[in-house]
């Protein structure tokens, strides 16, 4: 492939702050797009990072609050076998390249060890009962995404995810924490959705809750799927606004006069309300951008818990009969959104359909005159390695595809042993909204190359400068009439049906 145009993009990202376009700058208010620089121009800080997990129960904590309005306060649940800990509280961003700015910290505090995991009969849940250590203050914390790094006195870290939203959407770019998938893949205190802590499908949990820490080093899916979107964005200097997708699912204006919403990375369960929300939305013209593979398969419903409302995540997937909605309401019912006893296939609104897992694939260029790969110097047949998997999507006649719809990669793959192809694709609406989808799991991973599954060379400047493309094109307001989809789906001649046979996955 010509390589001029992605050594460009590499070079454009060694900056502080882009400078925006006159394009851009005429579709934004002045005065919002001076906040949005302002505060990446801020000092920034490395010290956001954790270099020492230390003990798996040496420190953990989780928030009474996924998000919250700035200026609320929300209690902080913390264990530790330490006699003391403090608590800083970074914004996630751009800041110089540094990725943090620390916007308040506690005085040491107290420790001391709490409860043990509970786990509730019926749906095993795994919860705890806890109490609070502190309320954290947000009084002057703009709209963003923020992480607490707890650090017990014995050296080991944790960090705490929360959101702070914006109080309006409106002539926004959107980025969504996805946090009922976080909790979906939660492996804390022995069971998610997927398995316990033997592995077995059958004693999985049912319902999950946000009740409890999150595994691992308390931000895991955040920092791999989505803190590098976060980055690039605000390096960009565009409107943005934070959103999670529980705030989706509880306000149906949320998103009136957005001009994009942005899926991060594994954006995997949805509520009916949710899907309800974001396909109104496009239908009025707000764009949408899925960065990753897999969006929207699961159906999900939110529940309260001692702790306030939407705290649990239902989803009963193939014990869907077991749902307690189940002969009652079947558009509640927790099944894979393409399965009964309500099917609704997922690619009515992202565009794709998700075929399989594990994959590990080139993206292959399909489409190289399409918007999206402008100033790439990109041609057909130009291949990058490793950026399709872990999971993949494909545009398949099976279920709905939306028209016009252009097929932008076509990526041949094996998995499971059986050969198909993975894509990514951009349809526009009739309502005026643009639609792109990215198609791979790996693609905010692949956005700074600081992630593993050997994605290097000139893959990240190639992944910058697509997804710049796309936030810019999509800030500028319904997309559709100024970046039109050229359909190209009876060249593609995409096999109908999965060759992989997922059938009900897992």
């Amino acid at each position: 492939m010509a390589a001029a145009g992605v050594a460009g993009a590499v070079s454009a990202c060694s900056g502080a702050v882009r400078s925006i376009s006159p394009a851009a700058a005429s579709a934004r208010p002045w005065r919002a797009r001076v906040a949005a620089v302002s505060e990446n121009a801020r000092p920034g800080t490395d010290e956001w990072v954790i270099h020492h997990l230390g003990a798996d129960d040496e420190i953990i904590g989780y928030a009474g609050s996924a998000s919250l309005a700035q200026g609320e306060r929300f209690p902080l649940y913390v264990s530790t076998t330490a006699d003391q800990f403090r608590v800083n509280a970074y914004r996630i961003g751009w800041y110089q390249g540094l990725g943090g700015r620390e916007v308040w910290r506690s005085p040491a505090i107290r420790g001391a060890a709490q409860g043990a995991a509970r786990v509730s009969s019926g749906t095993n849940t795994v919860s705890t009962d806890w109490d609070p250590v502190l309320e954290v203050p947000t009084d002057d914390w703009p709209p963003g995404a923020y992480l607490l790094k707890l650090t017990a006195a014995s050296g080991g870290q944790r960090y705490v995810p929360v959101t702070v939203r914006s109080p309006s959407c409106a002539g926004k770019v959107v980025l969504k924490s996805c946090v009922q998938t976080w909790q979906a893949y939660n492996m804390w205190g022995g069971r998610d959705l997927y398995k316990d802590a033997a592995g077995s499908y059958d004693n999985r949990s049912l319902v999950v809750s946000l009740d409890r820490p999150y595994d691992l080093n308390g931000a895991d899916m955040f920092l791999t799927y989505e803190r590098n979107a976060i980055k690039l964005a605000e390096y960009l200097g565009l409107d943005l606004a934070y959103v999670t997708s529980m705030d989706i699912d509880a306000d149906p204006r949320l998103l009136d006069g957005a001009s994009a919403l942005v899926s991060m990375g594994h954006d995997e369960y949805w509520t009916p309300a949710e899907r309800a929300n974001v396909t109104a939305a496009r239908d009025s013209g707000v764009n949408l951008a899925f960065l990753g593979a897999n969006a929207m398969f699961r159906r999900t419903r939110l529940q309260s818990s001692a702790l306030g409302a939407a705290r649990e995540v239902v989803c009963y997937k193939s014990d869907y009969r077991r749902d307690p909605m189940y002969g009652v309401h079947s558009a509640l019912v927790t099944s894979d959104w393409r399965d009964g006893p309500d099917p609704d296939p997922e690619s009515s609104l992202i565009g794709t359909s998700y075929e399989g897992y594990p994959v590990n694939a080139a993206y292959v260029v399909a489409s190289p005159r399409s918007w999206v790969f402008a100033g790439t110097g990109v041609s057909s047949g130009d291949a990058f390695p490793n950026l399709v998997g872990v999971e993949y999507d494909r545009v398949d006649p099976a279920y709905p595809v939306q028209r016009p719809t252009e097929v932008l990669s076509h990526s041949p793959l094996t998995c499971s042993g059986a050969a198909s192809y993975g894509d990514s694709a951009y349809y526009t609406h009739p309502g005026g909204a643009g639609v792109f989808n990215c198609g791979t799991m790996r693609w905010v991973e692949a956005l700074y190359g600081d992630q593993p599954h050997g994605i290097g060379g000139a893959t990240p400047g190639f992944v910058r400068s697509v997804t710049t493309n796309v936030l810019r094109a999509f800030a500028e307001g319904p997309a559709a009439a100024k970046y039109p989809a050229h359909d190209n789906l009876a060249a593609m001649n995409e096999r109908v049906g999965s060759p992989i046979g997922i059938g009900n996955l897992q």
